[in-house]
Formats: C-alpha cells, structure tokens, sequence
C-alpha cells in the first residue's frame, strides 16, 4: 500500500479545512434565519399583548413597582435580621427572674424581675390611669399596627409649635419593645431594631398584652418599676384606689420619670400632671368640666427623702444573674436573694459629686456626661455611677459604651513591656520621631525629650515610647522589619489585655498602644485592679452569694479560684511607675492625703474622651467624661475633672477603714499611723460635705498652709540634690530613701502638671 506525500497531505487538509469552514458558515447562517424566524414569531405572539396610552403607563408603574418592591423587601428583611435575633421561643419568659438584691451588709436595696410586675390585672386598672396613659403616649394606640405614622407625625407639630415635649414620637408598642429587649442608646441602628420589634411584637400579642406589659416595666422614678409599685410609693396607695389627679401624674411618669418624679421636682410633676389632664380631654376621654377638681386639687405625694437608689448598678446586677441563672450556675430556681458588694456610702458620695461637678463645670467644658465604676481590688463592684441622670437615660456608660481610652491605655503596654524582661523602670528610653508607614505620632509642642528613664515617660505620658516598645517587642521575636514587627508586638500587648480584663475587641490599629481602640469604663477598673491585687484578674462581679426562695445558698463567688495574669515583680514595678503619675505627674489631683495612690490620666484626639484610673491598696476607680455624641469638650483633660472626681469620692471612702498598702510599695504614712495606734481614724459621715463649711479654694490654701509648715519644720537646709527645683521636701516629690529610680534633674518636670495637647492625626494629649 502506497503511503500519501507530503502534497497529497497537505491537499486533503486544505479540503477537509474548507469543508469546515462551509460548515461553519452554514450552521450560523441557518441558525440567524431561524432565530430570526423564532424572534418574528414572538414578536407577533407578543403583539397581542401591546397596550398603548393610559393602559402602558399603568403596566409601566406596576413592573416597576414590582422590581423596587422586591429589592426593598429584601432590604426590609436584611435590616431586621438583628431585630429579629434578639428574640426566642421564650422572650416573655426572660425577665421571669425574681431578684431581691442586698448591700455589702444585708440591707435590701432593690429588686429586679417580676416581683415588680404582675401584681395586678389589666381588668383591675383603673380606667382612668389607662385613658391618661394613652391619651399622653399613644392616643392610637388600638388603631395603628406597633408604628404610628400619623400620631409621630402630630407629635412633631405639636413639639415644633412649643408644646413642651409632651406628646412623643414613638408608640406605646416601640417603648415596650425598648425595655423588652433594647437599651436607651441614641442610634439609627436602635430605632432600626425598635420598629422592627414593635411589629413582632403587634404579631404576637394582643393590645391589651401589649399595654399590660407597657405599664408592669416601664421605669417610674425612684427606684420603682411599673404603675403598681409606682403608686405605693409616691401615693403610698393600691393602683386601683388612685384619683384622677394622681393618675395624671403617674401618667406624666413614663417619658422623663427623674425630671417629672414628684419626690424630687413637684412643681415640674404637677405641671406634667396638668398636660396630660388637657391630653385626656383633647383625646375625648374626660369632658373639661370632669378635669377641673384635679386641676384645682393636684396630686399631693406622700413625704419621702430622696432615698439612694443604685438603679445603674442594679441594672447592670441583674443582667449577670441572668448570665449566671442561663449558664445553669443557679440550678433552676428563679426567685432569688443576692447579697451585693454595693457600699451605698460610696454609691451615695458618687452620684453626689458626679451630679455636683457636672452642674458645677459642665457647661465651662462642653461636657454632658460621666461615668465611673468602683471595685475592691478582687473585682468586687462598690459602686456605678452609669450616666447623669437615670431617668433621662438608663444606658449604663459605665458597662456598655464604648469609648477610646488614650493613654489611660498605655499601662498595658508598659505591662507588656516589662513582661517580656527588655525593659525596667529605669531603663532608658529615647523619646524621638518614629514612624510606621506613614504615621508618625508626635508629642506637646512638636517637642521630644530625647532620653529619659521610662517611669518618667509613663509620668509625662510620651506618645512615641509606647510605639518603639512594640516595635521592641516584635523585634525581639525575631521580626527585623520594623512595621511587621510593631505588629507583632501590638499583638502581644492586645493578649495581655484581654487578659488583664479588657473584654472589647481591640482593632490592630497602628494607634492601638497609645489608645485609639475603643473599651468600656468597667474594663478599665478591671484591667488596673490587676495592679492592685498584687497580680490577678480581677473579673468584675456583683453576687458575693446567692440563695434560692428557702435561704439556701446556691452560689458563693468565693469558691471560685483567681487566675494570675502578671508576676510579682512586673506588679511592683508598674505600681512605682503608676504611683509617679499621680505624685509627679499628670494625676496630681487624685493625690489622698497620707496614702499611696497610683493611675493613669487619659485624653483623646479632639478632647472627645477625659479619663482617670486610680487605685489604692483598698478601692480601684475609673471615671469617664465625654459626651454622648462623641462632640469634643472645650478641652476637658483626664488630668482635670476625672481625676478631681476620683479624689473627691476616695478621700471619705478611705476613712475609718484600714488603709492597705499597694504590691511593692512602701506603706503610706496613714498605714503606717494605723500600725502605729492600732487601728484605723474616726470614719467621715459620708453624708456631710468632704469640706466641711469651708470652700473648695479655702481648704486647698489652709492645707498647702499645714503642709508647708511641716516642711519648714522638718525639711533639711538645703534640698537634695536630685530634688526637682522648688519641692524641698522630698515627701513632697514622693522621693523616699530606697526608691529605684532618680528623680529628674531640676526642670525636666517642667510641663508635667499642664500635660500636651493634640497635634495632628490621632495624638493623646494627657
């Protein structure tokens, strides 16, 4: 058989190439004329259904209606998936917990849960309480489906018209679902969740379980929640026994219960109670004639003090008995008896000078709120102060927001820092630019200090030190780039955190260690609690022990064992460095005549933020200032008010008990009396002022008078020569004989106490 050539090859694969591209030709060709076909075919079946003029606009609006209808339905269900979580197959079963809560020494303060709640039938109301109610909140309530559209709407013009606020926007179904199942934070995202619960809950229950639930939990002011428990203590009186003027004030009530409670404004009750006497009438309910004996009569409450009521700290209680009862510590019983840490001295003295400085230096510093929580060093919760006003708004700041501490953070880098065995307190530092990327953090005045010891760096709250210790830290793990090891070894500050208290996710930021990331004011106590103990965590709690409804003891937090987090030494040496910031620094005002004290202030970009963390042997405090609305303050520092609120609450706190010393620092001189006469001074009635009959600015001068006299009397000829220029005394300084560190050389102090300011991109100024 003869074998082709080469041509003959080539010849066939030129024919066969042809042949294919004919085919090709041809198979697109027939399918173009029979889609063609296909398409005039359609065309004339689709013709039959061409409408033209009025009948195509109306086709046109209705597909594209339909198209944006799909795509807001499935926006609608994206926006209230987180609504729509917070619910379960037993929501009304949550708050089923009945909590009577004690003090420190087994005194009732409060009760959560049900036992203020269905004491009385809807049907047992009296009508005139549930017409004054509706009329005032929601005049349609048995019309609308949870959000009322109209009655927001005449709320507006009526508020914009001058009508005092007395009607609100939101239905009686969205407050509900507020209490049920929200807090009281001012966000798009709350009112997102609130519309989206008022329409679950219009499809779960009926108005008249709605309006029962509404008027069992809603807050009423001093201490009480629901209409029942409101009217025994401001009427001392049954519900169902009220007269129309007093269910006008009850009425008043729900909105603003501190601002209208009648123990504390009755004028400002009274003129409540008269709107919703008018709401009553224009709503239909009564005639004028029917309201003018209330009017002439008003409510008159019972005689009452305005007793201590730790609502925030209750609150915040009651949430961790819950935690505890779904975490099955608490078997299955739901009536329960806590026996709390709360010191209502402490309590009492807080709420007093946070509600004193606000009035007194809130409008000169452009700052509406505070916060602060005070614990025993193990972690024991003394007292909460959650916001200025718990009926204006009961969102705890002090567990809940979360806000960025600036270098009040900064201790848990230096606690890293020493950790890791590269550094000491009076290890050297060089304070100089560095930068990563490019950003580069920048101290008061554009100024560097060059090299200093690092206690001193901690006092003078250098912004460049923390970043070069994580750049440290990393590089010692054996990373040479610079900003991969900066991010290592903030890495390694964010675990020790987390372990020392800190609960917030800490975004890995360049920023992080001089405190851009956000925590919260109940962290803060709980990270520096740390320094305290002597080294361990320090998980804030609120039950020393709980018993069911037969007195028996079903939990103790004492069985639970500490978990240690830092060493000794590393304790000790951030106490010496914290302790200068107080003596010599940027904490002078926290400074308790005759006894160690040891913190951090701290203030963020823009002032937005003011903080200070303080701890003595026996209390840790954190206070925050700022405002709601994340505005800046008029250059509010944490070195200002914070710290004079701290010093104001601690003074009395710490006398008439044993002053305890801090980890690896000598005692203080009010320890050392206390040794030395056997116990501990006459304590200060915290319900006197800490100042007696003097002013502020007379007892500082009286006092720096007393302290100069001992220093004459006892100061050498001539100050030392490491002393500070112009302290004389070394007591003064804080300088002891035995103290590692030197003090500075005269003048390097020179802007402790006035701190920095911020320069440019996020910088700590104090």
């Amino acid at each position: 058989m003869r074998l082709p050539t080469l041509t003959e090859i080539k010849v066939r694969l030129e024919r066969a190439a042809l042949a294919f591209d004919a085919w090709v030709n041809a198979s697109l060709y027939d399918g173009g004329q029979s889609t063609g076909e296909a398409y005039e075919r359609f065309q004339r079946v689709m013709s039959r259904f061409a409408v033209r003029g009025w009948k195509r606009v109306a086709l046109d609006l209705t597909s594209e209606g339909v198209t944006i209808g799909t795509g807001g339905a499935v926006l609608m269900l994206a926006l209230a998936q987180p609504a729509f979580q917070l619910t379960s197959e037993n929501w009304l079963k949550q708050q089923d917990l009945a909590v009577t809560f004690l003090d420190r020494y087994g005194t009732e303060v409060g009760r959560r849960g049900i036992k203020h709640d269905d004491s009385l039938k809807l049907d047992d109301f009296p009508d005139i309480m549930i017409k004054a109610l509706v009329s005032t909140e929601d005049r349609r309530f048995y019309e609308h489906w949870g959000i009322d559209p109209i009655g927001t709407l005449r709320a507006l013009v009526n508020n914009s018209r001058g009508g005092g606020g007395t009607q609100g926007g939101s239905s009686i179904t969205q407050q509900l679902a507020k209490n049920l199942f929200l807090t009281n934070e001012r966000s798009l995202e709350r009112k997102i969740n609130e519309a989206f619960l008022a329409l679950w809950l219009e499809s779960h229950l009926t108005k008249n379980e709605i309006l029962k639930l509404y008027l069992d939990r809603a807050y009423m002011g001093g201490g009480t929640f629901g209409a029942v428990a409101a009217a025994d203590y401001y009427f001392g009186k049954p519900l169902k026994d009220i007269s129309l003027a007093e269910a006008a004030m009850l009425a008043g009530l729900f909105k603003a219960p501190t601002k209208y409670a009648p123990h504390v404004n009755l004028p400002a009750a009274r003129a409540r109670a008269a709107d919703v006497l008018h709401n009553m009438v224009e709503a239909g309910f009564v005639t004028e004639g029917q309201i003018q004996t209330a009017l002439r009569n008003p409510a008159t409450p019972v005689t009452r003090t305005r007793d201590i009521t730790a609502d925030y700290y209750l609150d915040w209680a009651f949430g961790e008995i819950k935690a505890m009862a779904d975490a099955g510590k608490l078997r299955s019983d739901r009536v329960l008896t806590v026996k709390t840490p709360l010191d209502l001295a402490i309590q009492k003295r807080a709420d007093e000078v946070v509600a004193d400085i606000l009035r007194k230096s809130g409008d000169a510093y452009d700052v509406d709120e505070a916060a602060m929580v005070i614990l025993d060093p193990d972690g024991a919760l003394r007292a909460m102060v959650g916001g200025a006003d718990y009926g204006e708004s009961q969102f705890n700041r002090a567990t809940d927001a979360l806000r960025q501490p600036g270098s009040s953070f900064k201790p848990y880098v230096y606690s890293a820092a020493l950790a890791s065995g590269l550094f000491k307190p009076d290890t050297t530092v060089v304070d100089s630019p560095v930068c990563i990327g490019n950003w580069c953090p920048q101290n008061y005045g554009r100024s560097y200090a060059g090299r200093v010891p690092m206690w001193l760096a901690v006092a003078k709250s250098i912004n460049t030190i923390p970043i070069k210790i994580s750049i440290s830290l990393g590089k010692a793990m054996g990373i040479s780039h610079e900003a991969r090891a900066a991010k290592a070894g903030r890495a390694k500050i964010t675990e020790l955190a987390h372990k020392m208290g800190i609960t917030s996710n800490l975004i890995d930021t360049v920023s992080m260690p001089i405190g851009s990331d956000e925590v919260t004011v109940i962290d803060q106590a709980a990270g520096y609690a740390v320094f305290a103990n002597g080294g361990f965590r320090a998980k804030p709690y609120a039950a020393i022990e709980v018993k069911n409804s037969s007195g028996e003891v079903i939990y103790r937090h004492a069985d639970e064992a500490p978990e240690r987090v830092l060493s000794p030494q590393v304790v000790a040496d951030m106490n010496f460095m914290l302790n200068k910031v107080v003596e010599e620094g940027t904490g002078k005002r926290a400074q308790l005549e005759g006894v160690k004290v040891a913190g951090k202030s701290g203030t963020t970009n823009a002032y937005r933020d003011a903080w200070f963390v303080g701890y003595t042997g026996n209390y840790v405090g954190a206070v925050w200032f700022g405002n709601d609305d994340h505005t800046s303050t008029n250059k509010l520092t944490g070195g200002s008010l914070p710290a004079q609120t701290w010093h104001d609450i601690m003074e009395p706190a710490h006398q008439g008990i044993e002053i305890k010393g801090l980890p690896g620092l000598k005692d203080s001189p009010r320890a050392a009396q206390q040794q030395a006469s056997g116990g501990p001074t006459t304590p200060i009635d915290p319900n006197a002022s800490a100042y007696g009959k003097l002013s502020r600015r007379s007892f500082e001068v009286i006092s720096g008078l007393n302290g100069l006299f001992r220093t004459v009397e006892r100061a050498p000829a001539e100050p030392a020569p490491d002393a500070p220029s112009g302290t004389g005394d070394a007591r003064k300084t804080g300088r002891k004989p035995g103290d590692r560190a030197a003090v500075p050389p005269s003048g390097q102090l020179r802007e402790l106490a006035e701190g920095s300011r911020p320069v440019g991109g996020f910088t700590e100024v104090r």
